[in-house]
């Protein structure tokens, strides 16, 4: 099966064109080689997918005929991400939030209070 299909059927991109287009960026990677969107894959092979900022990691177990409900995903492939992955994403989210929003203007009293105490604590 093509690399791009098989990520397609393991429901880690939404569309097959997304998944071509990662494999053409060279966010796929078949035993370590960068992979074209044509190349095949096959059972033992490990899967690198860089996606979202995390470097998942996979091994294929089995090729399925299309693409798989998300309880059976689990079948075709091991997932082998360190969880220290996911962990840097959950603290990426956390800084996106703790920012304004362009054009909401200046910081009220409360905001710069906040911002002074943060950077009392760091220092």
């Amino acid at each position: 099966m093509r690399i791009d299909k098989y990520l397609w059927c393991m429901r880690y991109y939404k569309t097959r064109t997304l998944a071509t287009t990662a494999c053409r960026k060279g966010h796929v990677k078949i035993n370590k080689e960068v992979a074209k969107p044509s190349r095949e894959v096959f059972p033992q092979d490990q899967v690198d997918v860089r996606k979202d900022q995390i470097n998942y990691q996979l091994i294929v177990n089995d090729i399925p005929e299309s693409r798989v409900g998300a309880k059976l995903v689990d079948i075709y492939r091991t997932d082998k991400t360190p969880k220290d992955q996911f962990e840097a994403q959950e603290l990426l989210k956390y800084s996106k939030d703790y920012y304004r929003k362009k054009g909401v203007g200046r910081p009220t009293k409360k905001d710069r209070r906040d911002i002074d105490n943060f950077n009392d604590e760091t220092s």
